[in-house]
């Protein structure tokens, strides 16, 4: 029962983001999914950068503090593939789950059928891995006490999330250089435009598990192009831009 949300026409396709190689972790996910009403598939993680894209290592040293590892490089390219696919195939609506998640399937039933791009609603976030500012956006939203809230500031993590075509296509837009994390570049809805809408609370959890990205990433940030003046001075101005968002979200109360 969908309420007061449109239905899509057909279900929206749902991609479960893994290594060809990492069979424990298909096996896994796929015996957690046992209880799936909808159809879903694995997608092949890539190694290294999709046809098209590119590194700006300096931009990487400058934003991180360090040069991003294999891992990162692949989640970011395994994203990006898929969204560049949706827009090649003009997929109206898609769900993207990692392999290391614990799903809800029945809620995701209900909105892997929703129409959100009619609802206003372009991606939305099914977990979030840190706490940051939010505010209500919807209440109830299609089951009794699950909420949606934009999110301004780095929360972190692509383990699961729902996107519409018109998202995906901005995505592609702005992401095709590589220049810090994924889930940094899809958090900064200042910069690109795209609402970070999460589900409170949510759907799918994190399992426990080794992560294939690595640790390194967790290491003092060492390079002196992240200590410059100038990136400290560029710091200070994207925090300047999250805080006008802010103001402008609350205007618009």
């Amino acid at each position: 029962m969908l309420r007061d949300v449109p239905e899509l026409g057909d279900p929206a396709e749902i991609w479960v983001v893994s290594l060809a190689t990492a069979e424990a972790r298909r096996s896994a996910f796929a015996a957690r999914a046992g209880s799936a009403a909808l159809p879903w598939r694995f997608f092949d993680a890539c190694t290294g950068l999709a046809e098209g894209m590119e590194l700006d290592e300096l931009a990487i040293s400058r934003n991180k503090g360090r040069g991003l590892t294999r891992g990162e490089i692949g989640c970011y390219a395994s994203h990006y593939s898929i969204w560049r696919d949706m827009v090649a195939r003009g997929v109206r609506q898609a769900i993207i789950l990692e392999d290391d998640t614990l799903v809800d399937w029945a809620y995701l039933d209900r909105l892997a059928r929703a129409d959100l791009h009619a609802t206003g609603i372009d991606y939305l976030r099914l977990y979030a891995k840190r706490p940051t500012y939010q505010r209500v956006v919807r209440g109830d939203f299609l089951q009794h006490s699950r909420t949606v809230v934009e999110l301004i500031g780095l929360a972190y993590g692509t383990q699961g999330y729902a996107i519409t075509l018109d998202a995906a296509q901005r995505f592609v837009a702005h992401c095709r250089t590589v220049q810090r994390p994924i889930d940094d570049e899809m958090d900064r809805s200042w910069a690109h435009g795209v609402r970070n809408l999460a589900l409170f609370p949510a759907p799918i959890l994190e399992a426990t598990v080794a992560s294939d990205i690595g640790a390194s990433r967790f290491a003092p940030k060492a390079d002196p192009a992240f200590h410059s003046l100038r990136q400290k001075a560029w710091r200070r101005l994207e925090r300047t831009r999250m805080r006008l968002l802010k103001a402008r979200r609350l205007l618009e109360r």
